[in-house]
């Protein structure tokens, strides 16, 4: 298996060697509208939703009744970092997690990161510390103050996972990533939160993996197991390593494989809640998201590319 990674890795950085990923003149806005329009969003760019709305969607669900014949809520967050809105046009001929939710009835909508909707300029750094953080905290940096990479969040605003567990709405909850600016570095956004669910013995685990098949592989040991977590937020990286080393454009072939990537990790990952021996009783939620997209080999700015995200939801 290493062998096997080794060989890809040299196949994936010759092209980059040799310039032919690192930038591509036909990624315009012009073209991620048309893409956009093809991937068939049920809402408009001019409609678009405010990521922070996932926040209440998630609240809502674990505080409503619970459904006839259901025991038990749960819910999980799929992240695709650094996913833009326009690559799932080529969600197809493969294991598609969003193409198994679309297929089982799952809503797909346009969301935006930044602050404000394009094409107003942004006031929130389209990156992924703030954008994970809005999403988990229902509220933009203006309030949660994780302004950028590299800035830890305070208290005052708690994540879902945290607020949630703390006040007996759920027993438990999971954060799986294999970034390690989430809370594994002196600076990561959530070192306060963590610290915090430790020393009040909260049962929310923080697992740091070291890339998105271990990632995946948490999450999925955790979903099999008969108590699983109950509000699970799976982050999987392989979209924005991808942008970064070989260029955020839905026309590279390098970007599109990490997306797939992500995409077959959450086909599996959803795989695995359906095959829940109580699954027919339990009442989930499944999400899946981006935090922000990508522009040439970076992110954080006004572009469409960079701003427009996606949200796509069984409920």
């Amino acid at each position: 298996m290493a062998i096997i990674k080794k060989i890809i890795s040299i196949v994936l950085i010759i092209p980059a060697l040799c310039g032919l990923y690192a930038s591509d003149s036909n990624d315009t806005e012009a073209l991620s509208k048309e893409l956009i329009a093809q991937v068939g969003y049920e809402n408009s760019l001019e409609d678009a939703i405010p990521q922070t709305d996932l926040y209440d969607m998630i609240l809502k669900h674990f505080t409503s009744p619970l459904p006839e014949g259901k025991t038990e809520k749960k819910a999980i967050i799929i992240g695709y970092d650094g996913c833009r809105a326009d690559v799932l046009a080529y969600t197809k001929n493969y294991f598609s997690g969003i193409t198994k939710m679309l297929d089982s009835g799952a809503s797909l909508k346009l969301t935006y990161c930044g602050g404000v909707n394009y094409p107003a300029v942004n006031t929130q750094d389209t990156s992924t510390a703030p954008g994970w953080c809005s999403i988990l905290t229902g509220v933009w940096s203006d309030k949660h103050g994780v302004t950028g990479n590299g800035v830890t969040k305070s208290l005052e605003y708690k994540t879902l996972l945290t607020s949630l567990t703390e006040n007996g709405t759920i027993d438990s909850a999971a954060f799986i990533t294999s970034w390690d600016g989430h809370f594994e570095t002196d600076n990561a956004t959530y070192n306060l939160e963590k610290a915090y669910c430790e020393e009040k013995g909260l049962n929310v685990s923080f697992r740091y993996c070291l890339e998105d098949t271990a990632s995946a592989s948490a999450a999925i040991k955790d979903i099999k197991q008969d108590d699983c977590s109950d509000f699970i937020f799976a982050i999987y990286e392989g979209t924005d390593h991808a942008g970064h080393s070989f260029g955020f454009s839905s026309s590279s072939p390098i970007y599109r494989a990490g997306f797939r990537l992500n995409d077959i990790l959450a086909y599996r990952t959803i795989n695995a809640i359906k095959n829940r021996d109580t699954y027919e009783t339990e009442d989930w939620l499944i999400i899946l998201t981006s935090d922000h997209g990508g522009f040439e080999t970076g992110h954080g700015g006004p572009t469409i590319q960079e701003r427009m995200t996606f949200v796509i939801t069984n409920k």
